[in-house]
C-alpha cells in the first residue's frame, strides 16, 4: 500500500524499502565475489608491506628505550630458542668485565667508535670508493651497526640490510651512552654455537668470569668474533695467535683514544 504523506508525495511502503536493502546486499556480494584484479593485488600487497614496515619501525623504537633497563636479546639467541636449541648467555654489566676486552674490541672491530655517532661515514666513504663490479672487499660496520644488525635483522649480507642498519644505529647511539652500546654489544656477540656474551665465553674458553680476562685471553675474543664458529679462543690456531698477538701491540696505542668506555 502506498499512503500520502503531509505534502502529498508517496511514502515508500516496508516492502519496497526492505527490497532496495536487499538488492544493495546482493550487488555488494556481487562485488565482493570479483576476482581481484592484478592492481589490487599490488596495492594490497605495498599496504600490508608498508604495515609490516611501520610495526618494525615501531618496535626499533620501543625496544631501544626498553632496552635501558631490560637485558637484550639478539635474533640469533631468539632463532635458537624458537627452534629448541640451547642458549648460553649470562648478562654482566660493563664493570663486571675487564677493561681489556672492550678496549680489545674497539681497537679490532671499531677504532673510531668514541667519534662517531653510530656510523664512521670515512670508513663507509672509502669501503664505497674500493669498491669493484664484485661489491665492497671488506666491511665497515661500526659497533652501533652491530648492534643494530643483532637485535633487529638478520645476518645474511644485502645492501638492503646495510641501508637498514644505518638509521637504526644512529637512533641507538642518539639514546644510548657509548658505555651502554659496548656494554650490551659485549653481551649479544656470538663467542660459539650457543655462546652469547662475555661472561659465557670466558667461562666457556678460559674457565673464569669476564671481569678477570687478561689482556691476552681478550685480544683472542676480539679477534675470533669475525668468525666465532671457527675460531676457539682456548685452542687458538698459528694464524690466530698472531692475530692476537698484533691487536695486543695495537691497543697500547689505542687506549688514549677510548675515554668514553670509562665510568
Amino acid at each position: 500500500m502506498m499512503s500520502p504523506n503531509s505534502e502529498g508525495a508517496a511514502a515508500p511502503s516496508e516492502e519496497n524499502v526492505g527490497g532496495r536493502t536487499g538488492r544493495r546486499w546482493t550487488l555488494r556480494w556481487e562485488h565482493a565475489r570479483e576476482p581481484m584484479t592484478a592492481a589490487r593485488f599490488f596495492r594490497r600487497l605495498v599496504q600490508i608491506g608498508l604495515g609490516a614496515i611501520l610495526l618494525w619501525v615501531g618496535a626499533v623504537l620501543w625496544l631501544g628505550l626498553s632496552y635501558w633497563v631490560v637485558p637484550p636479546v639478539s635474533t640469533l639467541m631468539l632463532g635458537r630458542w624458537l627452534t629448541l636449541q640451547s642458549v648460553e648467555r649470562d648478562y654482566v654489566p660493563l664493570d663486571e668485565i675487564s677493561p681489556h676486552l672492550p678496549l680489545a674490541v674497539m681497537t679490532s672491530e671499531d677504532s673510531r667508535f668514541c667519534e662517531h655517532m653510530g656510523v664512521d661515514w670515512t670508513a663507509l666513504r672509502e669501503v664505497v670508493e674500493e669498491a669493484d663490479e664484485d661489491g665492497p672487499s671488506r666491511g665497515a660496520s661500526t659497533i652501533p651497526m652491530q648492534v643494530a644488525k643483532n637485535l633487529f635483522l638478520t645476518p645474511s649480507r644485502s645492501y638492503i640490510r646495510k641501508g637498514l642498519e644505518i638509521p637504526v644505529a644512529l637512533y641507538l647511539d642518539l639514546i644510548w651512552s657509548k658505555r651502554q652500546m659496548m656494554e650490551v654489544y659485549l653481551n649479544i656477540a656470538e663467542w660459539g654455537e650457543g655462546v652469547f656474551g662475555a661472561e659465557a665465553a670466558a667461562q666457556k674458553y678460559f674457565r673464569k668470569p669476564a671481569k678477570n680476562l687478561t689482556r691476552r685471553e681478550a685480544a683472542l675474543l676480539a679477534r675470533a668474533l669475525p668468525n666465532p664458529l671457527r675460531r676457539n679462543p682456548a685452542r687458538p690456531t698459528a694464524r690466530l695467535s698472531a692475530l692476537a698477538g698484533q691487536l695486543q701491540a695495537r691497543m697500547a696505542g689505542a687506549a688514549p683514544y677510548s675515554e668514553c668506555l670509562k665510568p
